[in-house]
């Protein structure tokens, strides 16, 4: 897949995820807003797989700067089968936030079912007196829309 194949199907779903309304948490002056959207099943050696791309945006609404240090994410899929995943900050970066501003980015997950839910918190730090505190991430449904599903 061509690079820029790429970048106009990110658009394409950027455009179909803000039309729909997000997931969304506000802890300590901070609001984290998630847009999960189904992308792709593939069948593999391994069996199924379902793909969703996420886009989260995180708007500091404090006096003070704050930087993302590291996310941790729970993922459940519909058999109970759990994934923890976490490391520094998101996608390669560690941003830092500015009061009354916001950063945004895409992301994506991938189950062996077509429905879970994903949840966690990003670790933030205070600029202003390097206070570290935990900001939750909303918990958000997966789910494929062709099949119905009992768990979300």
């Amino acid at each position: 897949m061509s690079q820029l194949y790429k970048i106009e199907v990110m658009d394409e779903i950027q455009d179909l995820v803000f039309d729909k309304k997000p997931y969304q948490s506000l802890t300590k002056g901070i609001e984290i807003s998630v847009w999960p959207e189904y992308v792709d099943g593939k069948r593999t050696a391994l069996g199924e797989i379902f793909i969703w791309a996420y886009q989260v945006r995180i708007e500091n609404r404090n006096k003070f700067s704050l930087k993302l240090i590291s996310r941790y994410w729970r993922i459940i899929d519909e058999f109970g089968e759990l994934q923890e995943v976490k490391g520094e900050g998101v996608v390669g970066e560690q941003p830092v936030i500015l009061a009354n501003q916001s950063y945004q980015y895409s992301s994506g997950v991938h189950l062996r079912c077509p429905s879970g839910i994903m949840s966690g918190y990003y670790k933030m730090k205070n600029l202003e007196n390097d206070d570290e505190f935990e900001v939750e991430i909303p918990t958000f449904s997966l789910d494929v829309p062709e099949i119905k599903n009992i768990l979300n």
